[in-house]
């Protein structure tokens, strides 16, 4: 799959997600999904489904582990979807990953497919 940079409103949906999880606000957060949303996280060994899902992830490896995230770069897999490799840091160290993030027409989340290098 070829990426190009994204500019506008597609990089607003990953700013937006970012400054949620980074001062720990899960209900500003949960805001951006759709209710049936997935993220698969492989590096966690679950898959955490709609809002409840979210929640628990979101509770667990950002808020449980002091994550912070800083976004290095993000370009655009399509009209829906866009690519957001980014830097972790928090109790458990430091870790580079990317998320494939899916939007729907209204703009809200659909899914994360997370993952390390």
């Amino acid at each position: 799959m070829r990426y190009v940079l994204v500019t506008g409103g597609s990089r607003g949906i990953a700013d937006a997600l970012l400054a949620a999880t980074n001062a720990f606000d899960v209900d500003r957060a949960l805001t951006l999904f759709t209710p049936d949303a997935v993220i698969d996280d492989p590096s966690t060994g679950s898959r955490f489904d709609g809002h409840t899902g979210i929640r628990n992830y979101i509770e667990q490896y950002f808020i449980g582990y002091h994550t912070v995230t800083r976004l290095l770069s993000i370009n655009s897999g399509g009209e829906n979807r866009v690519r957001a490799r980014v830097d972790f840091t928090g109790d458990f160290g430091h870790e580079i990953g990317v998320l494939e993030i899916s939007v729907n027409s209204d703009g809200l989340i659909e899914r994360i497919d997370a993952s390390l290098e």
